[in-house]
């Protein structure tokens, strides 16, 4: 099997655009057409559905997904394992992280490594942190910055990089519905205040914990992808927010919001790096794995 047409598959699996897809692989949209065409004779079945202007992956196409990237994977390491131990290493890492992570972590992590390994390209995919575990499951990214759940995935390796609090942010506006003791909330106090919220993730997780405590359900405003547009949406006083402290301390809008002294506290968090434990097992990422130190909370 030419291995250039798994490449093929799977950027097109992933833009799901023919266009985008054959500029990743640096080749012509027909070239491209051709490999996927090629894929499908020999395999017998149907990886994609495409009209004019959609591209979508067939159930066998999501299954032979999975079987690319592993089957990428091993071809990988094989020609690592066959390669002389002196050589540089080299290849790609792909890292997932939130935005306040590509410029809160990044450059210290990575400033050493890429001094000792230059020839490791390293590829940066930002988003939300909810998505981050997920990605490198399925095998999307090789790692990721990520709060860490209550309990981590058994296939998951984590380290730690900080602790972060959850605090709830206000408007500095004097607004009707803003809690008027949130040292001592209660029920009534937060029952008609709008609330701003992740859509998933722990910081969500956290939230809900801690409004069904006090009996009630939050009165959503808006649910958003991602912390940082929290920040920017209760700074305009659409209501109130929650987001890990490190976020609002990189915000640029951090000066428009106040923190509110709410009790009960919402629960610290670690952020750290994960990755798969059986890809700890390839020359690159147990290199990146190894250059990264644990920083217990």
């Amino acid at each position: 099997m030419d291995f250039r047409l798994f490449q093929h598959f799977l950027a097109l699996s992933e833009c799901l655009h023919f266009g985008r897809a054959s500029e990743l692989c640096h080749v012509s949209p027909s070239t491209l057409s051709r490999s996927i065409q090629q894929l499908e004779s020999t395999l017998g079945t149907t990886l994609f559905e495409r009209d004019n202007r959609h591209v979508t992956l067939t159930a066998t196409g999501t299954a032979f997904q999975h079987y690319a990237r592993e089957a990428l994977e091993q071809w990988e390491n094989l020609k690592r394992s066959l390669a002389s131990e002196g050589t540089q290493l080299t290849g790609e890492i792909s890292i997932y992280c939130s935005v306040t992570a590509s410029y809160s972590f990044l450059y210290e992590l990575l400033s050493d490594f890429r001094q000792q390994h230059p020839g490791i390209e390293l590829k940066l995919h930002t988003g939300d942190p909810a998505d981050a575990m997920n990605r490198v499951l399925t095998g999307e990214d090789d790692m990721a910055i990520t709060p860490r759940p209550r309990i981590p995935p058994p296939a998951l390796a984590f380290k730690s990089l900080t602790r972060s609090s959850l605090v709830f942010i206000a408007p500095f506006a004097a607004e009707p519905w803003l809690p008027s003791a949130p040292e001592s909330s209660t029920a009534e106090q937060w029952q008609s205040v709008p609330m701003i919220l992740s859509e998933a993730g722990l910081s969500r997780e956290y939230a809900n914990t801690w409004f069904k405590a006090l009996g009630i359900a939050p009165r959503i405003y808006a649910q958003v992808a991602g912390h940082e547009a929290i920040v920017s949406m209760v700074g305009l006083g659409f209501g109130v927010g929650v987001v890990p402290k490190i976020v609002l301390d990189n915000s640029p809008l951090a000066e428009r919001v106040q923190i509110l002294n709410v009790k009960p506290e919402l629960p610290y968090y670690d952020v750290g790096l994960c990755v798969l434990n059986r890809r700890l097992k390839t020359p690159l990422t147990e290199a990146l794995w190894a250059a990264v130190s644990e920083r217990l909370p």
